[in-house]
């Protein structure tokens, strides 16, 4: 990039900078974002396939989760990233839908592109595609039916949806059970409104056994076992005291020398500190607590004490975990022994060290405010625990939103096909070239269905033509059944997703896509070399985005 000035040129842009203008940039950013959408399309729908992706380091993930392989797919194109955004917005606000996201905003990039080719002024398509997905939105709470948390059989069959098509499909019925009983505990209602918080619901993975052996334990089950095996197993009426603080002698902040020139010293020296953590455990015993989880560690003649006086103690608790803890006992997270009052204790009907496969782990039972709960995932190798974990996430948020927004809509492909139809009619409304814009963007939202259909190995196009005619005729509910190949009432077969998934999947898309379509200048420039003559780029030249373009 540079100026001429009395036949002089001027460089702006560093050397070796790179720069794409105009149509060139437009259609790097289109492909390197339909490329993406493309790698996920194929985990769509209750066939789609799963990945397998292999980082670095040789661990792999295996997943159907848009969102976990967006994540993990070490992407490099900036195009690119924005709609792995878009996966990853959807993941934080409804937790299902991933891929649906993903693959509009692909395929809405995608029928720009053909009107980029007739001349169309980017701008143009990007207020046509807002006025599409602004009507999307008000056509949607018109499909919409109301759901609410008393009505245990739809929010099964919610969950049901959601876990469909992962790996965990196998055992659908212990899952969504598993699903609706754990939300349903932790949904707090204020001034009428509900609100589900699903780091209330902790999940605990154990490799063996199988994955029917999976259990909701209503209250916290925390990694750790007791640090001393003459602690009592079983504690009831628990008075549980948190500390953030270890159980040990402090070691100086600053390099300190004591210089011992005796034995009696040295006895003296050891006395003095076994007699501080004897003052440490005596402060304890004193507050009349009988269950204690320390943050750090908890020394060996601390643990001796401890289990002398009858006193459970585990150490070295997840920050996370303790936060839970506080929440369901009431007990207070202390960050010092100085003062422990009565008040600063929570309570349990019951604490115990129990085996779960190999491994010891603490339950603390009967908490007087149970908005705390575990769910213990069990399953056979390590991959298919995980994916499991991914299934079951997925499906505790989305239940969780239908309990919150009250609203659902059917499956199957269905309000796509029915927001195409009606966006179409829309488009023929408007005079200007928006029309053009809101008939792609009609157009691009039938690429859910099709994906559905191609998926499943069934032919898209008779597919897409059925669901239309059905459409017409006013079955706004007619959706695709892909076991069976045919188009049926989704809402009949129990094919739900709450409406939050719709609308967000539609505006999140929408926004990067418009986004996407107004660069036309991409400058990236390449670091110059650092004193000490590295070359330019970093080790290995890892300059720039030469591997996408």
């Amino acid at each position: 990039m540079a100026g001429q000035l009395g036949g002089q040129p001027i460089f702006i842009l560093r050397e070796g900078s790179q720069r794409t203008k105009g149509r060139e940039a437009q259609n790097n950013n289109i492909m390197a974002a339909k490329a993406v959408a493309a790698a996920v399309r194929t985990t769509l729908g209750p066939k789609g396939m799963d990945k397998m992706l292999v980082d670095s380091l040789g661990d792999i993930v295996i997943t159907n989760d848009g969102a976990t392989i967006l994540k993990e797919m070490d992407i490099e194109h900036p195009a690119a990233k924005m709609i792995v955004e878009v996966a990853k917005t959807q993941d934080d606000e409804v937790g299902d839908g991933t891929t649906t996201a993903a693959v509009l905003a692909g395929e809405f990039l995608k029928n720009a592109e053909e009107l980029l080719e007739q001349n169309v002024h980017p701008t143009v398509i990007a207020n046509g595609y807002r006025l599409a997905a602004a009507k999307a939105k008000e056509i949607l709470k018109t499909l919409a039916v109301k759901v609410s948390a008393d009505n245990r059989e739809l929010l099964l069959k919610i969950a049901a949806t959601a876990i469909t098509g992962k790996g965990a499909e196998a055992h659908k019925d212990i899952f969504t059970n598993l699903t609706v009983d754990a939300v349903l505990s932790v949904v707090n209602t204020e001034n009428g409104k509900r609100t589900v918080d699903v780091d209330d619901i902790k999940v605990e993975k154990k490799v063996g056994s199988s994955i029917e052996a999976s259990e909701l334990i209503k209250g916290m089950v925390i990694d750790k076992e007791r640090v001393h095996t003459n602690m009592p197993k079983k504690i009831t009426k628990a008075k549980i005291l948190l500390l953030n603080e270890a159980l040990e002698i402090k070691k100086t902040e600053v390099d300190a020398e004591i210089q011992i020139k005796s034995p009696d010293q040295l006895q003296s020296f050891l006395d003095q500190e076994e007699q501080m953590l004897h003052d440490m455990v005596s402060k304890v015993i004193a507050s009349g607590a009988n269950v204690v989880f320390v943050q750090k560690g908890i020394d060996d003649i601390a643990q001796h004490y401890l289990a002398k006086a009858g006193i459970y103690a585990a150490r070295r608790v997840k920050k996370s975990d303790m936060e839970k803890l506080s929440r369901a006992t009431g007990a207070k997270i202390l960050t010092s022994l100085k003062e422990i009052e009565a008040s600063d204790l929570g309570k349990a009907g019951l604490v115990e060290e129990k085996k779960i496969g190999d491994e010891e782990m603490t339950f603390v039972m009967e908490c007087h405010n149970p908005k705390s709960v575990s769910i213990i995932l069990h399953g056979g190798t390590e991959h298919v625990v995980d994916e499991a974990e991914r299934a079951l996430h997925d499906a505790l948020r989305v239940v969780g939103v239908a309990i919150e927004d009250e609203k659902l809509v059917a499956g199957g492909g269905s309000p796509e096909i029915e927001l195409s139809l009606r966006l179409r009619e829309y488009a023929s409304t408007l005079s200007g070239r928006e029309q053009l814009a809101v008939t792609k963007f009609a157009e691009a939202l039938e690429v859910i269905p099709r994906s559905l259909a191609e998926n499943a190995g069934l032919d898209p196009i008779n597919m897409i033509a059925d669901m239309r005619s059905q459409h017409e005729k006013g079955h706004k509910t007619a959706g695709l059944n892909v076991f069976s190949g045919k188009v049926v009432d989704m809402m009949k077969e129990g094919v739900v997703e709450p409406l939050r998934v719709k609308t967000q999947a539609i505006d999140s898309a929408t926004e990067a896509a418009t986004m996407i379509l107004r660069i036309d200048d991409v400058l990236s420039s390449k670091s110059s070399a650092p004193p000490g003559g590295m070359p330019p780029g970093g080790m290995g030249g890892m300059g720039g985005m030469e591997g996408m373009d």
